[in-house]
Formats: C-alpha cells, sequence, structure tokens
C-alpha cells in the first residue's frame, strides 16, 4: 500500500456507496486520524474507534451517509493563498460546497480555516 489516506478515503467513498454504515480498515497513523477528526467535525462522518489489537491498532468508522464523494490529492500541491480559489474548482462541484484538507504550518487544518488565517500549505484531501 503506498499511500494509507488515499486507500482509507477510497474505502470510505465505496462503503458510503453500498450503503454500509461500520468500516473496519487496519491503516491507521495520525494524518489517518487528524484527516477523519475534521471529516467528523464538518459532519460527514459519524464517531471513529481505534481499537487496539497484538498486531496494529484498527480503526473503526461509523458512516453516516452525508459523502457524495471524497478522495485524496495527489500529487500534494503546494498552494498559496491567492491559489485558493483554482484548487477548490478543480476538486469541489460548487463553490462553499464541501471541504478541501491541507497540510500547513499551523497543523491540518481546512481550507477555510487557511483563508482565515491567510496561510498556505499542501493539498491532502478533498470531502464532499
Amino acid at each position: 500500500m503506498n499511500d494509507p489516506l488515499a486507500a482509507v478515503l477510497s474505502s470510505i467513498n465505496i462503503y458510503d456507496n453500498l450503503g454500509r454504515k461500520i468500516l473496519v480498515t487496519k491503516s491507521n497513523s495520525k494524518l489517518i486520524m487528524k484527516v477523519l477528526t475534521l471529516m467528523k467535525e464538518n459532519e460527514y462522518l459519524g464517531s471513529f474507534n481505534e481499537i487496539k489489537d497484538g498486531r496494529g491498532n484498527i480503526l473503526e468508522i461509523n458512516l453516516l451517509g452525508n459523502i457524495n464523494k471524497t478522495g485524496a490529492i495527489k500529487p500534494r500541491f503546494q498552494i498559496k493563498v491567492n491559489d485558493f480559489i483554482k484548487y477548490e474548482k478543480r476538486y469541489l462541484p460548487a463553490k462553499d460546497f464541501g471541504m478541501i484538507i491541507m497540510s500547513t504550518t499551523k497543523g491540518i487544518i481546512t481550507m477555510e480555516e487557511a483563508k482565515k488565517k491567510n496561510i498556505g500549505g499542501r493539498l491532502l484531501a478533498y470531502c464532499y
């Protein structure tokens, strides 16, 4: 597996389209947990739990059925404050519909927060 974040987001997309309510995945990292936390705060996902087992941790994600599409952005473009509109048009279907998650010097935040703080960063994922 080359990109665990892309694998988890793809699994979320597939399970949500199938109408499943729970996704169990072995992929687990701080980056994935932070992206899932942002998606939970914006009400795209329900709760998620980290289950400890002997070989590694398992993530159990509760899906709400609110996701139309989600995915990782590859390559992870480095953007400036002036380029936000360009990438919103590329990855989101309409203005102010959905969210783009990015990594900045202030941590992993949504593009809306980056606009308020007036900082750039690298694109990680999108969800709408």
